[in-house]
């Protein structure tokens, strides 16, 4: 389990195999980058990338063109990234809270988070609908590293790996 900036401090060190600092966004992006290139094809490895920015610089401050310079910035890096996936490579894209940055408040104003998810190097999409909890992201991860089912969660592996052969070869 690699950690890559604010992660290991959110889960206070536990279950942490390495730590790595990013200082912002643009670094932590990089970072991901390096590290998910140079990680061995068959390693089972799990990146945790925190992309502070959007909280911390945007969201927090109501700054909702921060927000989309942020966002178009991020698209743009992950065209990019997304051309090292490998087939099978699981990849999550979601946020621990929402924070909408239009909004009067500076707190946490959404109840639902963003979920993208996919077997790379996936073109087609598949709907997951609305999860009922964000404890499905859990359980997801879970079956696609062969680990006991979690108390909560459904796991919606069987989704992306239905959408995966549909339309894809």
């Amino acid at each position: 389990v690699v950690s890559i900036g604010k992660i290991f401090d959110l889960y206070a060190g536990q279950g942490i195999t390495e730590k790595h600092s990013a200082a912002g966004n643009q670094a932590g992006m990089q970072k991901l980058a390096g590290l998910f290139n140079a990680a061995v094809a068959d390693e089972t490895v799990l990146f945790l990338l925190n992309l502070v920015d959007f909280d911390m610089l945007w969201g927090h401050r109501n700054d909702p063109q921060g927000m989309a310079a942020g966002l178009a910035e991020f698209d743009g890096w992950l065209a990019g990234f997304r051309g090292s996936w490998r087939p099978g490579d699981l990849i999550m894209i979601t946020a621990d809270h929402g924070n909408d940055p239009t909004t009067p408040s500076t707190d946490h104003s959404r109840e639902y988070v963003p979920l993208l998810a996919t077997l790379g190097p996936r073109t087609v999409g598949v709907d997951l609908g609305t999860r009922s909890c964000f404890a499905d992201v859990g359980a997801t991860l879970a079956e696609f590293f062969s680990l006991p089912a979690l108390p909560a969660g459904t796991s919606f592996l069987s989704a992306l790996r239905s959408g995966a052969a549909e339309g894809e070869s």
